[in-house]
């Protein structure tokens, strides 16, 4: 007995230190990212100019007299993020509530596999099906003369993160206590204002985290979003030809050089810093909604 307790002593220390070394691994690498992207992207803001590289509104980075304004992918990354995680994000939703709290067991089963589906499908996937569907739905439905524009980017983007919101909806909202709804229950409340009324407000915190990894992989988007949204660097319009910020590396990287590729990772880098403060942002809303609880 006591070499059994030994031994799971020593097991259990190996593998403390192991997850802390893995801990500290995945801070290294974001450190390690971050040391990166300011490194090569700060020289050419201040080549161009913090101003004009942010708030210029012409990107020309082949012209002769090249201009580094991406003003227009700032605005298109928020508008087609924000669109698809208002878009996206009530669907989810209701479909995990579905799943949670009202789906017989077969046809529960049925939708989580179309969820998996959706969650491993590759991003090029979605890219084909919404030019062969989404951007002649979106041309023939508004009559434009072309439907690769900023809606087919946000429809396109909505049904990427269904995966990421129903999930993580689901698991929450099947882990507030079910003394919640029986109580609801007993005062007289039906089924449904149980479900509406208590256990999705109890399962608030849960949900909002749902809704940020929903918009990282919104905004961190290249490949699908390139395909539909035209690609043009043009002030963002729902009905217009529009580049993200995503779509503006991807789509230069392969032939930049010189100042032009400096400015790529300097996109790069106000990407992530503009994730970072997107989920700083609402993590600080979900933590004051659970303080004031």
């Amino acid at each position: 007995m006591d070499k059994m307790r030994r031994m799971g002593k020593r097991v259990e220390t190996g593998m403390g230190a192991l997850f802390f070394l893995c801990g500290v691994l995945t801070i290294l690498f974001v450190a390690l990212i971050t040391v990166f992207l300011l490194a090569s992207g700060i020289p050419a803001i201040q080549k161009i100019g913090l101003f004009d590289f942010l708030l210029g509104s012409v990107w020309a980075s082949t012209a002769a007299e090249p201009s580094y304004g991406i003003l227009p992918f700032l605005l298109t990354s928020v508008y087609g993020t924000f669109g698809a995680i208002l878009a996206g994000t009530p669907i989810g939703l209701l479909c995990a509530v579905f799943l949670a709290k009202m789906a017989p067991e077969k046809a529960g089963t049925a939708v989580r596999g179309a969820v998996d589906l959706l969650a491993g499908i590759p991003s090029v996937v979605y890219g084909l099906v919404g030019m062969i569907v989404v951007v002649p739905f979106v041309r023939d439905a508004f009559g434009l003369p072309d439907g690769a524009n900023l809606l087919s980017a946000i429809v396109v983007l909505a049904v990427m993160i269904l995966p990421s919101v129903i999930s993580v909806s689901e698991t929450v909202l099947r882990a507030v206590p079910k003394e919640y709804e029986e109580a609801s229950l007993a005062l007289g409340a039906t089924w449904t204002e149980t479900v509406f009324g208590v256990v999705v407000p109890a399962a608030k915190s849960g949900i909002a985290t749902a809704v940020i990894l929903g918009v990282g992989r919104a905004v961190g988007e290249a490949m699908a979003v390139m395909m539909v949204s035209g690609n043009v660097a043009n002030m963002p319009k729902l009905f217009g030809s529009v580049r993200f910020l995503t779509t503006a590396v991807a789509s230069e990287m392969s032939y930049s050089s010189g100042l032009q590729r400096q400015v790529l990772f300097s996109i790069a880098l106000v990407l992530f810093l503009f994730i970072l403060a997107v989920n700083l942002i609402l993590n600080l809303i979900v933590r004051r909604g659970e303080r004031n609880e």
